[in-house]
């Protein structure tokens, strides 16, 4: 109930509620897209500075363990589509590349839910979500290949939608910024993209709730099991997630902040790459399990769930 009561779950309910009874609540574009930049550069500012207090040696297991976690993640959903849900190749490795990649937005939502119940984390955690985006796009791009032989993508654009689109880009951006100002002791742009970033991140998310309610209706044209898959997917990345947080030694938050990237499934990154990889793959099953499904159970439920989870298993095994 907690929760469901947090002011940016609220935000995105109201949006959600006004989507599906057709209202003309809309956050203007050009605002919409001015938060989705301030939130990208303000994560990423974070990690550049806490970057700058952390040596390599202690980034380097967690690093490592979240670049195969990406691999991991969605070669294990490609195997679930194919055979059980009996995908055909094509879309079967599109969808499962959504699910490897990571949701920046679902991180955000993270974060500041550990910072409400004062859960301390690695604050690096930024430099892990950049590189859980890109493994699970390189292993898609990988079946892809060896799924269908030689392919129509031009390497180039793919490479520039991958590394040079806005989500990477930014990240990448707001962490060497990050690392810049920590090193100058410059504390300008703490008030703006730190104070500000719950009010900013609740207002985002009122749009993200309208946007998710316009994939609902889609849920008939996916079926039963995609539509069962956007739920139990992010179940078991998390564990999986949360297992490679305690084997690579992360604190019980950076665990709950790593379990819910490996939850999250990209509704950004993924489907650009994908439209270049894959154009014959259906977007309405990757984009509707991701962001029509797979987000809202995050945000409303999963979140919570993975709290439980990590704080029971080190528990359990501390």
């Amino acid at each position: 109930m907690q929760s469901l009561l947090d002011p940016v779950v609220l935000f995105f309910l109201l949006g959600a509620f006004a989507g599906m009874v057709k209202s003309d609540l809309r956050i203007p574009q050009a605002f919409y897209n001015t938060l989705s930049i301030y939130l990208l550069l303000s994560i990423g500012i974070k990690g550049g500075i806490e970057l700058y207090k952390n040596s390599l040696s202690s980034i380097a297991l967690p690093a490592l363990g979240t670049i195969a976690l990406g691999g991991i993640i969605t070669v294990i959903a490609f195997l679930i589509l194919k055979h059980l849900g009996k995908f055909d190749k094509t879309n079967a490795v599109a969808i499962a590349t959504h699910y490897g990649s990571v949701s920046a937005v679902t991180f955000a939502v993270v974060l500041s839910y550990l910072r409400d119940r004062h859960v301390g984390y690695e604050e690096y955690m930024t430099v892990l979500l950049v590189m859980l985006e890109i493994p699970s796009i390189a292993v898609g791009i990988f079946m892809a290949k060896w799924s269908n032989g030689p392919t129509r993508m031009n390497p180039k654009a793919l490479f520039h939608e991958i590394f040079l689109g806005k989500t990477i880009l930014l990240l990448v951006g707001g962490l060497l910024i990050g690392v810049a100002t920590a090193y100058t002791g410059n504390q300008q742009l703490n008030f703006f993209f730190f104070d500000l970033f719950k009010g900013f991140l609740a207002v985002f998310m009122l749009e993200m709730g309208v946007v998710a309610s316009k994939r609902f209706p889609d849920l008939k044209k996916v079926g039963l099991f995609l539509a069962s898959f956007g739920i139990i997917m992010p179940l078991l990345s998390s564990l999986i997630g949360i297992g490679v947080a305690i084997m690579t030694g992360l604190s019980v938050g950076g665990a709950i902040a790593l379990g819910t990237m490996a939850a999250s499934a990209s509704y950004i990154a993924a489907p650009a790459a994908m439209k270049i990889a894959l154009p014959e793959a259906n977007a309405t099953y990757y984009l509707t399990a991701s962001l029509g499904i797979s987000f809202p159970f995050n945000i409303i439920f999963g979140i919570p769930i993975y709290y439980f989870l990590a704080h029971y298993l080190y528990q359990v095994l501390g």
